[in-house]
């Protein structure tokens, strides 16, 4: 398969955005944050950036499992798929409490509780390394003789139902499916910070595995969303390696090779006595939580918003058609894409001279890419050219603007 259902979903998911931000404009209930959603979303961009690299390997070891060491082999078959749906999930549920309770599987997962909202933007905050720890929880399915393309599907299908329980604007579900499904009353439990919900309610689409393995615990209280140790960056790479960073930071003060492997494979926050011993997730008083802002002044935002939504195009472009582009050209336009994610991280908090200039050089890129890739060999309308040079030059104005009203101000 070229594309997965999480990649052809993503229209939809857009839409739905748009549909919970346009019911928090008539309710006057917000939830979202401008930079915190952007970052998000990067952070999702990113994550399949590393798929169109590494995916190939992750489906080529479980086709290497299915063929070489399945122990039978089950026919396609709408009962296959059920069967694997449900068995799909018990995997996930595995591989997701074990990324919760072993320091070095939560830094290829915490990404995707750093956020201190909670609104459908955060569905997409994902990892770039969670797969590096979380694959092999999945082999087990290809020992049985499941289906590599039914395998993929139903991944996809099973992180597409986790999109939607993202939400603060549904309260409960029917008694009945709470009991059966995970819902957003359950997975706001999950994202919670506040010690009594932490490492619960693990279940993608089931719940039903929390209820068997005793990990779940009822929503009573609005959680505080994120993580113990607040990120504090909008920068969606630094998110992906916040947590091995610290990890290492700690490991080499370690006086013994066993208390590294202690600290990498117990729980996060474990530590040695002559470290602290185990960081415990305190109570939040109520009132004293503060989210992590930096309020950039509305035209910055403005700005950011506007080169946001262009790079979503480019990255589209790049997730549905990067088969089509050869190895160099997919090198180049991933890194402009890395690039970018990490310039609107720090646009956010600051616009000093050096930021302006990069950013310069990155508007100069749009036209000068297109017009690369177009000399590689790939069709695109001339039209487009046009369109990005417009953009670019037009872009280039307002930065300039920008620049020296917040100079005046002493913002920059």
């Amino acid at each position: 398969m070229n594309l997965s259902p999480v990649i052809i979903a993503i229209p939809m998911y857009f839409t739905l955005m748009a549909v919970e931000l346009v019911y928090e404009g008539l309710t006057k209930r917000r939830t979202y944050r401008l930079n915190d959603a952007v970052t998000n979303i990067n952070t999702g961009v990113l994550q399949q950036l590393t798929g169109t690299f590494v995916a190939i390997i992750k489906i080529g070891v479980y086709i290497l499992v299915y063929e070489k060491l399945a122990l039978f082999y089950i026919e396609p078959s709408w009962w296959s798929f059920a069967l694997l749906m449900v068995l799909w999930d018990l995997c996930y549920y595995w591989e997701h409490r074990m990324a919760h309770q072993i320091s070095l599987f939560w830094g290829g997962h915490v990404v995707h509780h750093q956020s201190e909202d909670f609104n459908l933007s955060v569905a997409l905050r994902q990892t770039s390394t969670g797969f590096i720890w979380g694959f092999p929880f999945f082999l087990p399915l290809a020992l049985m003789g499941f289906d590599p393309e039914q395998f993929v599907v139903a991944g996809g299908f099973n992180l597409l139902y986790q999109f939607w329980i993202h939400t603060e604007h549904i309260d409960r579900m029917p008694r009945w499916f709470e009991a059966i499904f995970n819902t957003p009353s359950h997975h706001r439990v999950h994202h919670g910070r506040d010690p009594e919900y932490i490492d619960k309610n693990f279940g993608g689409v089931l719940i039903v595995w929390d209820r068997l393995f005793d990990t779940f615990t009822r929503e009573e209280q609005r959680p505080h969303y994120g993580i113990t140790k607040p990120l504090r960056s909008w920068n969606p790479v630094y998110a992906n390696f916040a947590h091995y960073i610290d990890l290492w930071r700690v490991s080499r003060r370690a006086r013994s090779y066993r208390d590294v492997f202690r600290i990498l494979f117990r729980k996060p926050g474990w530590l040695p006595d002559y470290l602290g011993g185990y960081q415990t997730p305190t109570p939040i008083a109520e009132g004293a939580y503060r989210k992590y802002e930096i309020s950039a002044p509305l035209r910055r935002n403005l700005y950011i918003l506007v080169q946001f939504v262009g790079a979503l195009l480019f990255n589209a472009l790049y997730l549905f058609k990067h088969s089509a582009f050869d190895s160099s050209v997919k090198v180049a336009a991933a890194l402009w894409i890395i690039w970018t994610t990490i310039m609107f991280g720090l646009l956010f908090e600051r616009l000093n001279r050096g930021l302006f200039f990069l950013e310069i050089f990155r508007l100069a890129t749009i036209p000068a890419g297109i017009y690369l890739l177009m000399n590689s060999g790939f069709a695109l309308p001339t039209w487009i050219l046009v369109v990005a040079a417009v953009f670019a030059v037009g872009s280039l104005f307002f930065l300039l603007r920008l620049s020296r009203t917040e100079a005046k101000l002493g913002l920059a």
